[in-house]
């Protein structure tokens, strides 16, 4: 991670060797300066428990956390329908803004996250990982096109239906995907994956 100062506040760049407990870390150690605007960058495939170290240190900080952009590759446009605020571009990590509504379908060739909750109703269909740092209660599809290291990432995963590569799990009727298999523990974050050809949610400490 690296800390730059600019005229618009601090730029905070979360590299893909990062992790939470490092975030956290380095960020404590720096809280007088987090009390600021701050322009987040992701380089690489970041891990998205960092980023959203990142954010909270950020907020708890009395910071103000702005723009959030990942690194602009050449790839083909998203064949989705425009996104919540207008969002655009080809980059390989789409990030959306806010919350996601019932109806709402996006498409993405690489990876996507989504800055808060994909609400019921609402589609996210991604190339690579789909990322949720808030609740997802709607239908995501990972790894597209038959991937299967994608993952789907959320807090938690309460959606009646999940898909990575050709692998799909679909929940009881009545219920959602927070009862499928998992390792033990408390935390709300919760990362999907293929084993063994079934798609297994993990709690992550």
């Amino acid at each position: 991670m690296k800390l730059r100062g600019t005229h618009g506040g601090l730029n905070i760049l979360v590299e893909p060797g990062d992790t939470a407990l490092t975030v956290a870390g380095a960020l404590n150690a720096r809280a007088d300066l987090l009390a600021a605007h701050i322009t987040v960058e992701i380089q690489g495939d970041a891990d998205p428990a960092a980023l959203e170290a990142v954010l909270g240190a950020v907020r708890a900080a009395g910071g103000t956390p702005g723009r959030v952009r990942a690194p602009r590759v050449s790839v083909p446009a998203p064949t989705a329908t425009a996104l919540p605020g207008g969002a655009q571009g080809s980059v390989r990590t789409q990030i959306v803004p806010g919350n996601i509504r019932s109806g709402f379908r996006g498409e993405y060739p690489g990876n996507v996250i989504v800055l808060g909750d994909v609400n019921p109703g609402a589609e996210l269909v991604a190339g690579g990982d789909v990322i949720v740092l808030g609740a997802l209660r709607g239908v995501a599809h990972a790894g597209v096109g038959g991937s299967g290291e994608a993952i789907v990432w959320a807090r938690p995963i309460a959606s009646q239906q999940i898909r990575i590569g050709d692998a799909v799990a679909r929940a009881p009727e009545g219920s959602n995907l927070s009862h499928l298999q998992r390792r033990e523990g408390t935390a709300p974050a919760e990362i999907a994956r293929l084993q063994d050809g079934q798609i297994v949610i993990d709690v992550q400490k």
